[in-house]
């Protein structure tokens, strides 16, 4: 059964994209706007755009397995350029918190105070095709997109407006699973995981990026304030790949129990949890949301 993240990214396909999207079809929303009064400045907004700019960065970087073996240059490259990137250049304008919490750039009347702190999560999707995703997520103050992984994947994080606090995991490797005292494999799976990150991350900010076996894999983002975040992911989710997306709940174990058999390195200093995955949580709640920025030429 496909998670609401990936069911909400679905849906945003067919309302905005349409279904043969990845073939190439254009969008009613992907075309030059009407105000522009010529071929001349059609043209000016595409070679003009930092979104085409990364457009056609990822689509010369990335290929269906990700990142090259050598990619380090090519990481610096694509965060350099998301590092210059802010709301404007994608169609969007900064909230604050007196704004309908999530709504303030679709122009919806405003809400009750109580509806507000019940505000979806909007996930706009920007691109995709089989090597990578170009996706945003506003988020309303208070909202969360619980902890998560990305199996084999790569993912940049610009944060655009706001503030957005991130706590993340890696596998322990080669993986550990949790045991009972007497050293019996534990009921309930577990698996332990080395705490990565935890900051606050305020616009403006560099890139985050993250690896499959670094920089946090698994993580869950919560938002201090209105907030905005640009994703690149490379490759897709994509489950018949084995790339499904999966929600997990942790349980601190910064000192480790001795039935875990784990090795403790650097003096003791690194903290762990353990990982129990979980079914997709009821009260994620996300919906579609239509890209306003200019349009990609493929």
């Amino acid at each position: 059964m496909l998670s609401k993240f990936q069911i909400a990214v679905d849906n945003a396909r067919k309302l905005f994209f349409g279904a043969n999207k990845t073939q190439g079809s254009s969008s009613p929303f992907t075309q030059c706007s009407s105000l522009s009064s010529s071929a001349d400045m059609v043209e000016h907004q595409f070679s003009s755009s930092k979104v085409q700019a990364l457009y056609e960065l990822c689509k010369s970087t990335f290929s269906p397995s990700g990142l090259p073996p050598s990619s380090s240059a090519a990481v610096q490259k694509i965060s350099s350029l998301l590092d210059s990137i802010g709301p404007a250049d994608v169609g969007l304008k900064e909230e604050t918190s007196d704004d309908d919490r999530g709504h303030g750039m679709f122009g919806l009347q405003r809400l009750s105070r109580v509806a507000k702190w019940s505000q979806p999560i909007t996930y706009i999707d920007v691109y995709e095709c089989d090597s990578f995703t170009m996706c945003i997520f506003c988020f309303p103050t208070s909202s969360v997109i619980p902890l998560h992984d990305h199996p084999g994947m790569t993912v940049f994080s610009k944060v655009l407006y706001g503030s957005l606090h991130v706590k993340a995991y890696d596998w322990v490797e080669p993986a550990v699973l949790s045991k009972t005292k007497d050293g019996f494999p534990s009921a309930l799976t577990e698996r332990l995981a080395k705490f990565a990150v935890d900051k606050v991350l305020t616009a403006p900010c560099v890139t985050s990026v993250l690896y499959p076996n670094a920089g946090g894999n698994l993580h869950c983002f919560t938002a201090l304030t209105p907030c905005a975040v640009l994703d690149i992911l490379t490759p897709t989710y994509n489950e018949q790949a084995g790339r499904k997306c999966t929600y997990y709940h942790d349980y601190p174990d910064s000192k480790l129990s001795a039935a875990s058999g784990v090795e403790v390195k650097d003096g003791g200093t690194e903290e762990y949890a353990w990982l129990s995955e979980i079914e997709t949580p009821e009260d994620l709640y996300m919906r579609p949301g239509q890209y306003t920025g200019p349009a990609i030429r493929e």
